[in-house]
Formats: C-alpha cells, sequence, structure tokens
C-alpha cells in the first residue's frame, strides 16, 4: 500500500473527517484489520487564515511545501491537500515535493460527470468561489459550468465557514441559509451542488437540499485512499 502524505489542519474539524474516511475505504477495500499508511502534517490553521485575509498567498506557499517536503522525508508517496482554498497552491507545492498531488478537483469533477451533470452549483469560501485556480479547472480540463451564489449569498457562506464550522459550531439558522442559497442556485440554473469546502458536509446533507449535493471531502479522501490502494493484494 501507497503512503499518502495529509496537509491538514485548515480546518483540523474536517482533517479528522479525511483521516476517518481513508481509513474506513481502506478497511472496506482490503478488509480485516488494514487500515491506511499515512502521515498528516497539521498547519495551524490561524497562521494560514490570516496570510488568506491579507493576499499573502507566497508566504503561505512556503508553510504548505515546508510541510509537504516534511512529509515527503517522512515516506509519503503523494500529497493530499485536505482542504479546497489551498488547492490555489497545488501546482508549486507538487512542483517544490516533487511527489504527485492528489487534485481535489478532479475526482469531483469525474464524480459529476458520472452522474451526468454538466452545471454546477459551487460553494466555499470566497477565494474558491470567487478566484479562478479553482472554478478554472473544472471548466478547462472537465468541460463543466460553473456557477456561485451572488455577492451577497457569497459573503453568509464565507462567514459561516471561518465563524462557525472552522471551529467546530453548526447551527440551525445556518443550514436554512445554506439551503436558501441553494434553492437560489436552483433557480439560476444549476443542475447540482459541489461543497467546494471541506467543512460544508458538517452542515449539510442531501437531505436538506433540493439539489444533488457533491461533497468534495468525501470524495477527495476515498479517491486517495483508493489511489493507495492500487496494485494492493489481499491474501
Amino acid at each position: 500500500m501507497k503512503v499518502l502524505g495529509l496537509i491538514g489542519g485548515m480546518s483540523w474539524e474536517s482533517t479528522v473527517i479525511y483521516y476517518q474516511l481513508i481509513n474506513r475505504r481502506v478497511r472496506a477495500g482490503m478488509g480485516g484489520l488494514h487500515s491506511s499508511k499515512c502521515l498528516v502534517y497539521s498547519l495551524d490553521f490561524a497562521e494560514i487564515a490570516a496570510l488568506q485575509h491579507c493576499g499573502k498567498w507566497d508566504e503561505a506557499s512556503v508553510l504548505l511545501c515546508d510541510a509537504a517536503a516534511s512529509l515527503k522525508r517522512g515516506g509519503a508517496d503523494a500529497i493530499v491537500i485536505c482542504t479546497n482554498t489551498m488547492h490555489k497552491l497545488a501546482s508549486v507545492v507538487e512542483q517544490h515535493s516533487g511527489l504527485p498531488l492528489l487534485h481535489i478537483a478532479d475526482p469531483t469533477a469525474d464524480a459529476i460527470k458520472q452522474c451526468g451533470y454538466r452545471r454546477v452549483g459551487l460553494l466555499g469560501t470566497r477565494y474558491t468561489m470567487e478566484q479562478d485556480f479553482y472554478k478554472a479547472r473544472l471548466v478547462g480540463q472537465h468541460g463543466l459550468d460553473v456557477l456561485i451564489p451572488d455577492e451577497c449569498d457569497r459573503a453568509i457562506v464565507n462567514r459561516v465557514i471561518y465563524d462557525e464550522l472552522c471551529i467546530g459550531l453548526i447551527k440551525n439558522e445556518s443550514r436554512v441559509a445554506y439551503v436558501e442559497i441553494v434553492r437560489r442556485m436552483q433557480a439560476a440554473g444549476a443542475q447540482c451542488i459541489i461543497l467546494g469546502c471541506t467543512e460544508i458536509g458538517m452542515l449539510l446533507t442531501n437531505a436538506d437540499v433540493p439539489l444533488p449535493l457533491f461533497d468534495t471531502t468525501v470524495i477527495h479522501a476515498e479517491a486517495a485512499a483508493d489511489w493507495a490502494m492500487q496494485g494492493c493484494v489481499v491474501p
């Protein structure tokens, strides 16, 4: 089994979920007492969030590249960035580490296309929704049509992520607000919704909304586990 190098802590609330999902996928795939061979480098999210807010992405890239280098020295065979937003730095981290980076958008787009959808609504941090690093990959490499909420709704989605979900707060009024945002995206033509922040799945489920949800945390974690198990022979 290959060794996964997880760059987590952004936030640790979702990194815990990654660890659980990866190990459950390995157990399901290999049976018995099997679990994932993985290393976790957990960053201090307060430092990362401050750099995000100030637009200091070069400084943030140093932290992620150092984390990736540590994981490589520890024996990792691939890098998994356990957050959507910091995939803004994915190519830099991959180049610096010299390891393959399992990009979160690719298995997500594949899952969407397998279900026959093309016009997707994207929820995430402001950076993920408004900047091109994520949307451009979905459009350019996967041929999806990506919709984002309007400015007011983007502010709500972003606030709930940073002020609540990243510190483990789950509020029903925020769930109601997100459901209304999904309804407005449905009215705008979205066929499904990408939960493009690894914490949103803590708040929303398919039972809450009128459109299919594609939870990037689940999709990414399971894809990483599948990659690690490729070629394994179970006795």
